[in-house]
């Protein structure tokens, strides 16, 4: 089955995360690309850091710290049951000023290092080479529509519109 288009909002928002850690990281040779849990998802030294499923942040957070995370304003667990400690989705709201925005990117990299690394399943290499390849047609596309809108100015998203 074919995957779905993203939307114009879910496309805003990879590409302002993109370019957030690729500003971050400045050695974008550790950012890898690529689709886990139904999100576009960005690893940084192969370990999942951050993704992006609609309007919704993916963040991974340090798991001794996920109680003090959920009472924070727009979190809800990845897994309200309980077994993916540390995983986060953020709504639009948790993420609406560049503080806001600038606090997951920091916590999610700075907690990067101690992360593990889930092991590859063997099956997966056939897989995650097409899923690869979807990437690099979706970066493409993601250039095309810049391209496009270059004449025009370019809708930035929400997280640009409040300070």
């Amino acid at each position: 089955m074919p995957a779905r288009p993203l939307s114009d909002q879910s496309l805003q928002l990879i590409h302002a995360l993109r370019e957030s850690l690729e500003q971050a990281l400045g050695d974008i040779e550790q950012l890898e690309e690529r689709t886990l849990f139904g999100s576009y998802c960005f690893f940084v030294d192969g370990k999942l850091c951050l993704g992006v499923k609609n309007e919704e942040l993916l963040v991974r957070l340090p798991p001794a710290r996920h109680s003090e995370f959920l009472e924070m304003q727009g979190l809800r667990e990845l897994s309200p049951g309980g077994g993916m400690q540390g995983y986060f989705w953020i709504s639009s709201d948790g993420y609406a000023s560049r503080e806001r925005w600038s606090l997951w990117l920091r916590e999610a990299l700075a907690y990067n290092p101690q992360a593990k690394a889930s092991p590859r399943r063997k099956k997966a290499a056939a897989t995650e080479k097409d899923s690869s390849q979807r990437i690099s047609r979706k970066r493409k596309s993601t250039k095309t529509l810049e391209a496009s809108d270059a004449a025009e100015t370019p809708k930035k998203h929400p997280i640009f519109d409040r300070e």
